[in-house]
């Protein structure tokens, strides 16, 4: 094996091609033995007390010389062609995805992109888009650009790619999260815009190169979409396509959804409209949505939402810095995500959890949601 390889990403890549490993196991097994190496050459024994791991899993383990070579085969194919492998525990994987229960276990990404930036805006929509919709979504952009936000779509046709553009022509970073390999760029007619785009920002998609593109593949890359954004926009829809599933995705992760009202007479805004009145999604009519829907402040005014990133950490020691380093980079969690990710039981995580309270660090809010306030 080359020198070069960084074996704790291959052992993940590894984990992520048994095929009965879903993103919980996945995830349950990085909790309990520490990495993907320790649940490979664990006895079988120990390995069947770690939850939802079964016998009939642990006779595919068996092949384990046959994925750590496939593993090997996919990092020396990226390292050729300039992609960066983000593996679950890699330190700059996004942290909004942990958050999910179908989060992928592996992002390849091109260009330079920080998924833990402190703002982020999903924008999607048709691929059919007016030029009403084309110029609203420079409107938007245009406007979002004092808060300084990353931009996340999908480089299709249409609202996606003039997002991208928009992001680009107001210097704010864009990444387009992909239903093809990030070395296969889709729509082709899109390359130069992204290659433009992976000077701050660039490309992801949980698929290594080569993979062969599939139609299934895109719905599935909406997740991502809707996981990385804070605030999704949706600014124009028909009753049924990839931007109307994005915005039920968001939802149903409680994120922030927006929609921008039409005409009722125009196709591509009965999906936007359908949104607003099923309470799915907040009527778009501003940056100051945003501002009051996620708390936050134009760079450099005197309500600098920003405030967290002062927090000093060091100050803090054990179970209290797990909590506060996650609160950090998600404004607000609920106490079953800080659970989950901090591997601290609900009776301890509750406790110091008031204590922080009492301090006036943090506070909480309906649905055991909680808040840096520091």
């Amino acid at each position: 094996m080359s020198a070069a390889i960084n074996e704790d990403i291959q052992y993940e890549l590894a984990l992520n091609f048994i095929p009965k490993i879903g993103p919980l196991i996945f995830r349950n097994i990085i909790a309990y033995t520490g990495s993907a190496r320790n649940f490979f050459e664990m006895p079988s024994g120990k390995a069947l007390k770690i939850p939802r791991v079964s016998k009939g899993l642990l006779s595919l383990r068996k092949n384990k010389d046959i994925f750590l070579r496939n593993a090997e085969e996919i990092i020396c194919n990226c390292q050729k062609k300039g992609i960066t492998i983000l593996s679950f525990s890699h330190k700059d994987f996004p942290t909004r995805l942990k958050l999910m229960d179908d989060c992928p276990m592996v992002l390849f990404v091109k260009g330079k992109v920080n998924f833990n930036v402190s703002r982020t805006v999903g924008i999607v929509g048709t691929r059919n888009a007016s030029d009403y919709g084309r110029s609203i979504t420079k409107k938007i952009v245009d406007d979002l650009s004092p808060y300084s936000p990353l931009i996340i779509s999908g480089l299709a046709y249409g609202i996606d790619i003039e997002a991208h553009r928009a992001a680009l022509s107001n210097q704010l970073p864009t990444v387009a999260i992909l239903g093809s390999s990030v070395d296969q760029i889709y729509p082709s007619i899109h390359k130069n815009t992204a290659l433009e785009m992976m000077q701050e920002g660039g490309l992801a998609g949980e698929y290594p190169p080569g993979t062969v593109m599939h139609p299934s593949n895109f719905p599935k890359r909406n997740r991502i979409i809707a996981g990385l954004s804070d605030a999704l926009i949706v600014v124009e829809a028909a009753q049924k396509g990839g931007a109307l599933i994005t915005a039920e995705i968001a939802y149903s992760y409680n994120k922030e959804v927006f929609a921008v009202p039409g005409n009722l007479q125009a196709t591509y805004s009965e999906g936007c409209n359908q949104l607003i009145k099923q309470m799915k999604a907040s009527i778009y009519t501003g940056p100051k949505d945003l501002e009051e829907a996620l708390s936050w402040s134009k760079t450099g005014s005197a309500e600098n939402d920003n405030k967290i990133n002062v927090l000093d950490l060091e100050k803090f020691e054990g179970d209290e810095r797990k909590i506060l380093s996650l609160l950090k980079d998600k404004k607000e969690m609920e106490i079953d995500q800080l659970a989950l990710l901090t591997q601290i039981s609900i009776s301890t995580l509750a406790s110091v959890l008031l204590n922080l309270e009492f301090e006036g660090i943090i506070k909480s809010f309906p649905g055991k949601k909680y808040r840096l306030m520091v």
